[in-house]
């Protein structure tokens, strides 16, 4: 079954995925995934989610063909993981970035785009596009030897789209952004999905996987334990909650005592903006600040 390509509406499929590392004398040392099974649809923005250790990171490797399981099984786009034609489909950014210190941004798209056969006409175009995109236009022909952690994590995200892949794993993907850099990226990745990319990302960062993930999965030593929506996942089915706008003291103090009256103690709070949002409203200064998804993935359509 998993050794021949077959049609499936699934962008990733996982079934019973277990890898096992070995000691030199071949003797198992740890169970790094453990029986995993999941599936990712077209389009959906999959968080990856689990403490270190807990098999992320080896699951990542898998689904790239850099790391055969030890048993169980994996389907990319309907064709196994190790398949090279598959690979040209796919993006990926590492969650530490090696870049070549003496290529430029410009010289490193370009660098990566002709590993897929692009011609020189057409990698230059979307090496223009792509550092436009990431706001590294007035730095494209500075080697990036120069660059801080988080214009050289800006120039890797760029490398990771010059195949417009139809499936984008992400690895740490906002690690050495600041905020403003964080909510770009993080929007860019949902204009992806609705244009049909597929994204897989593992992060540490919770607040920026509840933003964006359709769905979550948390891995612990190995295993899925937690898998669903991210709305389910933290609806609290005990609590309901009413947000009022501009409700006067006096209509304030009343409607709880009648709250109270019908159903016990009432808990009452002023909504509040999460802290990136209000950072952003300061230093934005009203303007959007977002990313432009390149025409070359547009016209696309993430596919």
């Amino acid at each position: 079954m998993w050794g021949e390509t077959q049609m499936t509406d699934l962008v990733l499929d996982v079934e019973k995925l277990s890898r096992t590392f070995s000691d030199f004398w071949g003797r198992p040392v740890v169970r790094a995934v453990d029986g995993l099974t999941f599936g990712v649809n077209r389009g959906e923005i999959i968080g990856l989610l689990g403490p270190n250790g807990s098999g992320k990171s080896t699951t990542i490797k898998m689904l790239l063909g850099l790391l055969r399981p030890t048993s169980g099984g994996i389907r990319v786009m309907g064709a196994p993981a190790t398949d090279t034609r598959t690979k040209a489909r796919v993006g990926y950014l590492p969650e530490v970035t090696h870049l070549h210190g003496f290529l430029t941004p410009l010289e490193t798209l370009d660098y990566y785009a002709s590993l897929f056969g692009q011609p020189a006409a057409e990698r230059r175009r979307r090496a223009v596009e792509l550092l436009e995109m990431t706001g590294l236009s007035h730095a494209a022909r500075r080697p990036v030897a120069g660059f801080s952690k988080g214009m050289a994590r800006r120039v890797a995200l760029a490398q990771a789209l010059v195949n417009a892949p139809e499936l984008l794993i992400l690895d740490e993907p906002t690690s050495g952004l600041d905020p403003v850099a964080c909510r770009e990226v993080k929007d860019l990745i949902a204009a992806l999905a609705k244009l049909g990319m597929t994204v897989l990302m593992s992060s540490h960062l919770l607040g920026d996987v509840e933003d964006i993930c359709d769905r979550v999965l948390i891995l612990d030593k190995g295993k899925l334990r937690a898998e669903g929506r991210v709305a389910d996942l933290l609806r609290c089915h005990d609590r309901t909650r009413f947000t009022l706008k501009n409700l006067p003291g006096p209509d304030a103090r009343a409607l709880r005592a009648e709250l109270e009256k019908r159903y016990g103690e009432v808990e009452v709070d002023h909504a509040e903006l999460r802290l990136e949002s209000y950072f952003l409203n300061v230093v934005r200064d009203g303007s959007a600040g977002t990313f432009h998804v390149p025409r070359f993935i547009r016209d696309r359509g993430g596919a």
